[in-house]
This record gives structure tokens, sequence and C-alpha cells, in this order.
């Protein structure tokens, strides 16, 4: 009895061990996939921004309209970390409000 106590106690430790070392792996994945998919939002929303700045003969620095260039995208993206989209003036990348969520040029 007092055996089974002492495996049942050390499979505990264990499986308690390998929480504490998978949890935050899990939680850094986590926030990584959320920010590779908000940054290829704001990709998917400057090439409909581009397509819509040649559809209606926009010049560089003329404002866009975020209604008009949702219609070339399936569906208005959103953030999955929650923050807001600011589509910018054609030629300029559009932003997210959220912290390292940045579409830079490759």
């Amino acid at each position: 009895m007092f055996k089974r106590a002492i495996i049942l106690a050390a499979l505990v430790a264990i499986i308690a061990l390998l929480a504490a070392i998978a949890v935050p792996s899990f939680m850094q994945a986590r926030v990584g996939a959320r920010q590779s998919a908000c940054i290829n939002n704001l990709r998917l929303i400057d090439h409909a921004k581009e397509m819509w700045a040649t559809a209606c003969n926009k010049n560089t620095g003329d404002a866009s309209d975020v209604t008009a260039v949702n219609g070339y995208l399936r569906a208005p993206p959103t953030c999955p970390s929650g923050g807001a989209y600011t589509y910018q003036t054609i030629g300029n990348m559009p932003t997210c409000s959220w912290t390292n969520h940045v579409l830079t040029l490759n």
C-alpha cells in the first residue's frame, strides 16, 4: 500500500513537472501564431487596398474607403488578438493596434 502511494506521488510530480515545462511553450506558440495570422491579415488588406486603388484610379496618399476595400476580401479581417486595423492611405501599410503586429516589406 505504501509503495503504491509513493509511485502515485512520483507520477503526479512527473506530470506536474512536464506540465510546468509545456504550458509556457504552448503560450508562446499561441502568441506567435496570433501574430502571424494578424500579419497575414495586414498583407491581405494591403493587397485588397491596392486592387481597389487601381480599379478606382486612386493615387498615392489618397484616403482608402474601408467598406470598398473590404469588398475585395472574402470577409472583413479581424485581429486574432483583438487589435483594431487601420487601413491608412494609399501607398502606406495598414496597421494593427496590437503591439508587434506590424507588416513590413520583405
